[in-house]
């Protein structure tokens, strides 16, 4: 078991002691979540890596932000509060995202490295931007960083 697992599997079994049930109720779900991906990748007793375990919580991050929106877009904040302290309970298990500064610098770093001038040369520098970032911020975010610097 991945030792970003067995943190989860500690967590929820202390939101059960603390009687804690958004964490409990949110660390349930990524587990089943990771159970899930884990089924996918490899049969009933497959185990995911940490990095594998990060993706699916981002996976799930990203679902939650998505509700957000559409909660907020239809009136129901107290859905949208629900969903926001889920995905603060998720963030605690990702790695410190990076800044707009560092994501810059890596982007320029990556442009000049493959030589980009172009948009067209966009895919090869995202490649070696999201191997660089390793999952520290979205792809969004990366998209936008290297299509401001490619125009």
């Amino acid at each position: 078991m991945s030792q970003l697992s067995q943190q989860i599997t500690e967590d929820m079994k202390t939101a059960m002691r603390e009687k804690n049930t958004v964490t409990l109720n949110t660390v349930r779900m990524l587990k089943s979540s990771i159970k899930n991906a884990a089924i996918e990748k490899g049969g009933a007793n497959a185990e995911l890596t940490d990095p594998e375990v990060m993706a699916v919580v981002r996976k799930e991050v990203k679902k939650r932000q998505d509700s957000i929106e559409q909660y907020e877009a239809a009136g129901r904040t107290e859905l949208a509060d629900q969903e926001k302290a889920e995905i603060k309970v998720l963030n605690g298990y990702l790695p410190e995202p990076l800044s707009e500064e560092e994501i810059a610098s890596i982007v320029e770093a990556a442009v000049a490295e493959v030589g980009a001038t172009s948009r067209k040369e966009m895919g090869q520098v995202m490649k070696l931007v999201q191997e660089r970032t390793a999952g520290r911020a979205d792809g969004k975010t990366l998209s936008q960083a290297v299509m401001a610097k490619l125009s």
